[in-house]
This record gives structure tokens, C-alpha cells and sequence, in this order.
């Protein structure tokens, strides 16, 4: 698809004249650029509204965070004016809204481009394990005292039991006459699925908190400094809600401990590094482990095997569903993406007691 970026530009309050925009990241989702004009560099992004229904409301939560972390961090900016790079710093439209949308109704934002990090697929060393995991415990722990709850823009984000529910439909319609050749895969994620209803039933019950988090902790959602190797900036707010901790720390085991792509189809490659999870979690309670309590910390190596499961479960699902949600760029995608996931899954089973007896010693 084409756009006029001029056009789009004209449409935000930048600094300088519009140059260039280019596509820019990994992302599934929307459709990111790296826009440049003669004084600044930014990115520029089409939201996609087929999925987020509701962007005004993604977009207040969007300013809405970053105001609350720029406020904590005022007082330090005075000293260290690189601090500016811990935030995004959205640019308003020429009405005044954190968003532009352009004759053809397509949903746009803009932030500054935060210069000197980088995002990584497959983290290389537990240093960046850490520091990542880090700046995700400090994310959750900088919006602890956020006043008000956040929108929820994609309502059962993580609910595991409603995802289970949605690959059962899609089983029932099977629309492209796949289920036959997907019943390994539907075989393992059955026989867990007592497991599903964990941490909904924790939250329920009391032993479990509601925060304010990303829940979609990929990796590449955290710059990692080039000089400095600290994780320095969140990125991608779109799924930031209410929510459990555990879903972020979860989704961080999933992307971040195996040395293989989500998509890789040489399921040999694909397994949990213990030192990279012991280095997730280390980091994380070096500042999550601040507000989360006993219970909650003991469910933490659990979650990456739930939530490596349930994306392997939405994977599968939009397979079945003729891969609808999730951009694809080769035949059966969708079904390699849940293989991978499953596999993993399988190798965090395996490590479980080990991961439980590391958290015991850093508790």
C-alpha cells in the first residue's frame, strides 16, 4: 500500500520540512516508518484499526503513560538531558490530538525517534536479557502510582481460557479445511489446558494484583543502548492496560530465551537457555521484585510456559481462521509461528523445577 507522506506530515506539528519516510521494524501490526525531515527523526506510524477499534482510547493511553513517566523523571532530565530517550515524546496534530487521521480515514501517530538504541529479534547475551527485563520491571514499577486505570484496548488480551475458547470455534468452523492436519499441535495445548485458568483464578481470588502493564513484552519492545548496553526505553504502548505482571515476564521468557525466531522452522534450534531466563529474571526483580508479592513471584517461571502456550494458541487459531490477524509472509506461517511456540513451551516444561529453585535463591 502506498501513502503520501507529505501529506501525513503536513498533518503533525514537526520540526523542519518533511524528506523522506521509510518502512521501518518487525513489527506484525501496524505499518511502522522512520520518517526524517531537515531537523529531526521520527517515527511515523499507521495504527491498524481493524485491529485496535478504539485508537482515541489507545492513543490517551499512549499520552497518558508517557506524561506520567516524563513527570517522574523531570527532576533527573534537569541533570541528564539523554533521559529524554527513556520516554516517547508524542507529536500532537495541527488540531491538537495525539493522532492524525488523513482524507482516507487511516489512523495515524508520531513520536520522536529515539537515537543511540536499538531493538533486538534474539537477544546475544544475558547482559541484554537483564537490562531488558529491567527496563520492564521499571516500566511497570514508574506506572504503579498512575492515577486511574488505563483503557482497555483489546478487552481478554491475555485471558487465557477466552483464548482457548476462540481456537475452539475456529476448530468447530474450520473455514480452510486445516484442523486435519494441525491435531499434534491441538493434542499438547488440550492435554494443558487445566493450567490456563491460573493466573485469572489468582487475580480472582485475591493472591494475584491488577497493574498497569504492557502485555506485549517482546523483546524488540525495549531499546537497548548502544554504548551503554541498558535497557533505556519501552516501546509499542498499544497493549498497555490493565493487566498481571506475569503476562509481561511471561511474554519475555517466550521471546527472549530461546535462540530461534517465533517462526523458525527448524524446531531443533528452538529451546530455553536457562542462563537467559535466569538473566530475565534477575532482572526484572531488580525492580518489579520492589511492589510484587510472594505468591506473585512464585508464579513467575509458570508464566512463561502459560504464556508461550497461549500464543501458540492465537497462532493456531488465526491458521485455522485463514490467517486474518496476524501478517504472514509465506504458506502455513501462522502454523509454523504455533509449532515454534509449542516447542518452546515443551523445553520451559522441562526446565520448571530449575527455574523454581533459582527463584527460590534470589527471593
Amino acid at each position: 500500500m502506498e501513502f503520501d507522506f507529505k501529506s501525513v506530515a503536513a498533518g503533525f506539528v514537526l520540526d523542519g520540512e518533511f524528506v523522506s519516510a521509510v518502512r521501518f521494524g518487525t513489527g506484525h501490526i501496524n505499518d511502522t516508518f522512520k520518517m526524517a525531515t531537515t531537523a529531526q527523526t521520527y517515527i511515523l506510524q499507521r495504527i491498524n484499526t481493524s485491529i485496535f477499534k478504539a485508537p482515541e482510547l489507545l492513543m490517551d493511553n499512549f499520552v497518558r503513560v508517557s506524561s506520567h513517566i516524563e513527570k517522574k523523571i523531570a527532576i533527573e532530565k534537569e541533570r541528564n538531558p539523554q533521559c529524554r530517550r527513556r520516554f516517547l515524546q508524542v507529536i500532537r496534530s495541527r488540531s491538537g490530538e495525539p493522532f492524525y487521521r488523513d482524507e482516507n480515514n487511516n489512523f495515524w501517530r508520531c513520536y520522536i525517534y529515539v537515537d543511540g538504541a536499538r531493538t533486538y529479534d534474539v537477544l546475544e547475551t544475558p547482559a541484554q536479557a537483564f537490562a531488558a527485563a529491567a527496563a520492564f520491571g521499571s516500566f511497570q514499577l514508574d506506572l504503579a502510582d498512575m492515577p486511574g486505570r488505563l483503557n482497555e484496548t483489546i478487552a481478554d488480551f491475555h485471558h487465557t481460557p477466552k483464548r482457548l475458547a476462540a481456537l475452539e470455534a475456529a476448530l468447530a468452523a474450520d473455514v480452510k479445511n486445516r484442523a486435519a492436519e494441525v491435531g499434534p499441535e491441538l493434542e499438547y495445548i488440550f492435554k494443558n489446558r487445566e493450567e490456563y485458568s491460573l493466573l485469572i483464578d489468582g487475580m480472582n481470588n485475591g493472591e494475584l494484583f491488577e497493574r498497569t502493564t504492557h502485555n506485549d513484552t517482546k523483546l524488540n519492545n525495549v531499546l537497548i543502548d548502544d554504548v551503554s548496553g541498558e535497557g533505556i526505553c519501552v516501546i509499542d504502548l498499544d497493549t498497555v492496560m490493565p493487566g498481571l505482571p506475569h503476562y509481561d515476564f511471561g511474554d519475555m521468557v517466550r521471546t527472549g530465551t530461546s535462540p530461534a525466531a517465533e517462526d523458525e522452522l527448524d524446531l531443533s534450534k528452538v529451546g530455553m537457555r536457562f542462563e537467559m531466563f535466569e538473566a530475565l529474571l534477575r532482572g526484572f526483580l531488580s525492580s518489579a521484585g520492589k511492589f510484587l508479592n510472594p505468591r506473585e513471584k512464585e508464579l513467575l517461571p509458570f508464566s512463561g510456559k502459560l504464556i508461550t502456550l497461549e500464543i501458540g494458541i492465537r497462532f493456531l487459531t488465526d491458521y485455522l481462521a485463514g490467517d486474518v490477524y496476524f501478517k504472514i509472509h509465506r504458506e502455513k506461517h501462522n502454523l509454523d509461528r504455533c509449532r515454534t511456540q509449542i516447542k518452546l513451551a515443551q523445553s520451559i516444561e522441562s526446565q520448571l523445577p530449575a527455574m523454581q529453585k533459582l527463584l527460590s535463591e534470589i527471593k
